[in-house]
């Protein structure tokens, strides 16, 4: 049975490759050439569509949106966080595309860093920003390299491996290291040592062995990664919590919430894991429509011991 399942996972990358090599040529064909203005326009029919199409995807966001608020919102309200947040998918994905070419002057243009994110990315290095998938999380790392700091940036594998070494290839169109997720540890302290940043996308779920810890989001345990603590504590970096704000004129502008600074001692991991996604979830309840409504990071649940472990974490700093 096993066998199976492996072979038919296998089948199935097989059959899908040559349909994502058609839709990353035709993305970059169409959207490269592309004012501005005429992308976002694209993009908000193409979210409009899924929108309409993907039934689970809507599913899902309002069962996300129930935990959020811990209570039904009105109907209306609750539509249009949702359309708002696949609009929102869209204009990210395609911005990956749209910078593949003349990326310094596009990602000028479609983004700036506010006044306080500057003053903390000029008085703190090295750095460690850590956001989610939040507004244009593409732009982030992309503004602080504009601005003249090195920063480093782990990308996960995305459909085929030709397809994600042609996507990194663009993130990394106006300078900024890109590296894959696996083995990222080593390359990423080495570029603290050095005095420059990095970046770390951390509202996804990560196994405990592949250094999750299990922490509380939306009163809900979750399983995130604690590198940035971890990181932090080995390179005695500070670490902030940043996140790129969509502006009505369809820019972004990315500002810095929370800045954590390294304080010397003994680390407490778990807890600074912990403060780190308290911070993401205070801006995703303000702006729900920012944040990827459809992922499912609630899969997961604490085996017994770690459901224990977790209550006596959080009775320990109460």
């Amino acid at each position: 049975m096993k066998r199976t399942r492996k072979f038919l996972k296998r089948l199935k990358r097989i059959v899908r490759r040559p349909f994502e090599w058609l839709g990353i040529g035709l993305a970059v064909a169409l959207i490269t050439p592309m004012p501005r203005c005429i992308l976002l326009a694209m993009c908000d029919f193409a979210a409009w569509c899924g929108y309409h199409i993907d039934r689970g995807g809507r599913r899902m966001a309002k069962a996300n949106l129930a935990i959020i608020y811990g209570r039904e919102l009105p109907v209306r309200t609750r539509e249009m966080i949702i359309r708002r947040c696949y609009r929102n998918m869209a204009r990210t994905l395609a911005h990956v595309f749209w910078t593949f070419w003349r990326g310094r002057a596009r990602v000028t243009a479609a983004g700036e860093l506010s006044p306080e994110a500057v003053q903390c990315l000029d008085a703190t290095r090295p750095l460690i920003t850590v956001s989610g998938h939040l507004g244009c999380w593409e732009i982030l790392s992309q503004l602080v390299q504009m601005h003249g700091i090195p920063i480093m940036s782990v990308a996960k594998d995305i459909g085929s491996g030709g397809m994600t070494r042609l996507l990194m290839r663009s993130r990394r169109a106006i300078g900024q290291q890109i590296i894959p997720a696996e083995g990222a540890f080593l390359p990423l302290l080495q570029m603290l040592k050095a005095g420059n940043d990095i970046g770390l996308l951390v509202d996804q779920v990560v196994r405990p062995k592949d250094g999750g810890v299990w922490v509380r989001y939306f009163g809900r345990p979750v399983c995130v990664s604690a590198a940035p603590a971890f990181l932090g504590a080995k390179a005695k970096a500070a670490i902030a919590v940043a996140w790129s704000r969509p502006l009505k004129d369809g820019r972004y502008r990315c500002e810095v919430v929370r800045v954590f600074p390294h304080t010397g001692g003994k680390a407490d991991i778990w807890g600074m894991t912990q403060d780190v996604t308290a911070s993401l979830e205070r801006i995703i309840r303000r702006h729900p429509d920012c944040w990827t409504l459809t992922y499912n990071i609630f899969r997961k649940h604490p085996k017994p011991e770690e459901a224990a472990q977790l209550e006596e974490r959080e009775a320990k700093r109460r």
